[in-house]
């Protein structure tokens, strides 16, 4: 199959200013956000002391997802993701269907982790201070990628720090006695499962350096390098944060933590560390969004590209080298859902979504030639079947709407198909 080219020069290229360290710094605010501060006490109710084996199969089936990533990005450095894989491998339809599900699920989680910012800064003004968040990332994404870098680095520093705080302080201290860390009989491989389901979106934003493919510098180089890179730092962090939670509050009382890491710090008398996890969280949240909202207007604008968006949403500012158009419209979006309804309860479809994204990404890179880097077989194959089983081990709730937004993507994609089909008759 052709690899898709934008002619040099072209007024709708975006320009390619990422290094290897500024990709992996994107995939790391995208992955360590707020989703580590909140995932964990939902997994451990599912799997109770089986929430380390529910983080170990998230892991694999992200590594297995990373490196088909990482191979089809470096043949394919376009903006879009695969959206752009799935379209040039398995055809159009299921290009269309992994982007429609990254779009509508992460401008939702968008919208979710803008509330979350405004619930940790101003908890009685957490619309506003959602809608103000909003609108200053997109200001910062549309002056150019660079400085949305830029400010990443500092947000990823930042949270770097209070976790390594938080483990500290829980693996010092004199109540961790390691006991708690054993599986027991509460452990269910359906609870596992669902675990992995739940943990996975937290590691998912590694498709975020995929998505800006069209602005790194050497991407078949440098994909590759920062794709694992970012997921292994990743993991290294949330492993190191669930045992060290793990061993101060144990699988039943991290299950009915509202705030795990906040309620770990106080349980070891570190109440001091208190507000610097809420401002780590709040912090954290910015840098979710900040990436998500790259994401997102990236996947929108290669969608545009191709007409299965308005076609305006395909300009590139002439100056600043970034979908300008599909980052105000994205950026407006997030911010009158923010402004106007609670989403974060009402997302579940964004993990379905993002899980059937990654198995047209597996799928994609199974049709890869040894002559096109594909990866062992073994790899897409695990990852694909992974993706299938965790999406179907999330919440009834979960797979229910998941599924109602790719059937209302498909029906969409049939509708404009015959609508363009009778044009073409006339």
């Amino acid at each position: 199959m052709s690899k898709p080219t934008i002619a040099a020069g072209a007024p709708d290229e975006l320009h390619r200013r990422l290094g290897v360290s500024d990709a992996v710094v994107i995939g790391l605010g995208s992955m360590i956000g707020a989703g580590i501060f909140a995932a964990l006490a939902p997994a451990a109710r599912a799997a109770g002391s089986g929430l380390l084996l529910g983080l170990t199969l998230a892991a694999v089936v992200a590594y297995c997802n990373a490196t088909s990533s990482a191979r089809l990005a470096a043949r394919y450095p376009a903006s879009g993701g695969t959206y752009v894989y799935g379209r040039e491998r398995l055809g159009d339809f299921w290009g269309y269907l992994a982007g429609w599900a990254f779009v509508v699920g992460k401008t939702a989680s968008c919208a979710a982790m803008a509330l979350t910012v405004g619930s940790y800064v101003w908890p009685g003004q957490a619309h506003a201070v959602a809608v103000a968040a909003v609108v200053a990332l997109t200001a910062v994404n549309y002056t150019g990628v660079r400085k949305s870098a830029w400010l990443t680095r500092a947000i990823v520093a930042v949270v770097l720090a209070v976790l390594a705080a938080v483990v500290i302080a829980a693996l010092t201290a004199s109540a961790s006695d390691g006991a708690r860390l054993g599986v027991g009989d509460d452990a269910t491989f359906g609870g596992v499962l669902q675990a992995a389901g739940l943990l996975f979106f937290a590691f998912a934003g590694y498709a975020r350096i995929a998505t800006l493919g069209e602005e790194v510098r050497d991407p078949a180089r440098t994909i590759p390098r920062a794709i694992p890179l970012a997921l292994g730092i990743t993991l290294v962090v949330y492993t190191a944060v669930a045992v060290a939670v793990l061993t101060v509050l144990g699988p039943g009382g991290l299950a009915g933590a509202a705030a795990p890491l906040s309620e770990a710090v106080r349980a070891v008398g570190a109440d001091w560390l208190v507000p610097v996890v809420r401002v780590g969280a709040a912090v954290a949240a910015l840098g979710s969004l900040l990436a998500l909202i790259l994401g997102v207007s990236r996947t929108t604008l290669a969608m545009a590209r191709d007409r299965h968006l308005p076609h305006q949403l395909a300009a590139v500012h002439p100056k600043f080298k970034v979908p300008h158009r599909a980052e105000l419209v994205v950026g407006a979006v997030v911010a009158v859902l923010a402004a106007t309804a609670d989403v974060r309860g009402a997302i579940g479809f964004s993990s379905f979504g993002v899980l059937a994204y990654y198995a047209v990404a597996n799928a994609s890179a199974w049709t890869l030639g040894p002559d096109e880097g594909r990866p062992a077989r073994i790899i897409p194959a695990i990852g694909l079947a992974g993706c299938l089983g965790l999406a179907f081990a999330l919440p009834a709730a979960s797979v229910i709407w998941g599924t109602v937004v790719l059937v209302v993507g498909a029906a969409a994609y049939g509708a404009r198909r015959m609508v363009a089909a009778r044009s073409a008759v006339r």
